[in-house]
């Protein structure tokens, strides 16, 4: 199958999702607050979320990595990494249901951005899209988002599609003042005919579609 345009920039991203213990997310979110610099120490972390709504108890995170060798090297650093493992990793093994990761690549068409201020909430949308990869659906998928882009109400921060785990899986992170900025937003979308006629075009080539609404951490980059 296709699987699109040549992948020429070796950066890739890694997103790790924690299912946390629903009696423990409080003290996890301290945790991390207080002992995630430990971590970013090693490389770097693009941003840190708890899940508000859509989901529940659970801490979505994404880290940039050079190239594989560099990400090995970072694995083999917070190995021997004694605070790290000490005042974060053990005791945290404790709070976490499931862990779950993917690696990802921007798609050709998107820089990583970041949002225009502080205090606002994020909508993290998971599309699975038909085998193919971009070369099938890629442009009909770009119009679609560029579509809401161009209504102005909302914030587009990043489109990453899948390298490991599950293929044709694409992950839009979209930056909101509000949730009730984000809603508003969305009833005049869904009235604007072009956005319309974009995603009638593309979705053709979705199977299925998830969202999250995402509150960034303290210690988070991206807020």
């Amino acid at each position: 199958l296709a699987t699109g345009p040549r992948q020429n920039d070796s950066v890739f991203y890694e997103i790790r999702t924690y299912d946390i213990k629903p009696w423990k997310m409080k003290e996890f979110v301290e945790m991390a607050n207080k002992y995630f610099h430990f971590r970013t120490a090693h490389s770097e972390l693009v941003g840190l979320w708890s899940a508000e709504l859509g989901a529940m108890n659970k801490v979505v995170h994404i880290w940039k990595y050079d190239y594989f060798a560099h990400r090995t090297a970072v694995r083999q650093a917070l190995a021997s990494d004694k605070d790290w493992q000490g005042k974060f990793i053990s005791p945290a093994l404790s709070m976490i249901e499931k862990q779950h990761n993917e690696v990802a690549y921007l798609v050709p068409w998107c820089q990583l951005g970041k949002p225009p201020k502080e205090g606002g909430v994020y909508e993290w949308v998971t599309f699975q899209m038909k085998p193919g990869g971009p070369a099938l659906w890629g442009e009909a998928f770009r119009a679609a988002i560029n579509a809401h882009i161009n209504t102005g109400y909302t914030k587009l921060i990043g489109v990453f599609h899948t390298e490991y785990g599950l293929l044709n899986t694409v992950h839009v992170m979209w930056w909101n003042e509000s949730p009730d900025h984000r809603a508003a937003g969305r009833h005049r979308a869904h009235e604007d005919a072009r956005v319309v006629a974009a995603v009638r075009d593309s979705v053709r080539f979705l199977e299925s579609q998830q969202n999250m609404l995402l509150v960034p951490l303290q210690f988070s980059p991206l807020k």
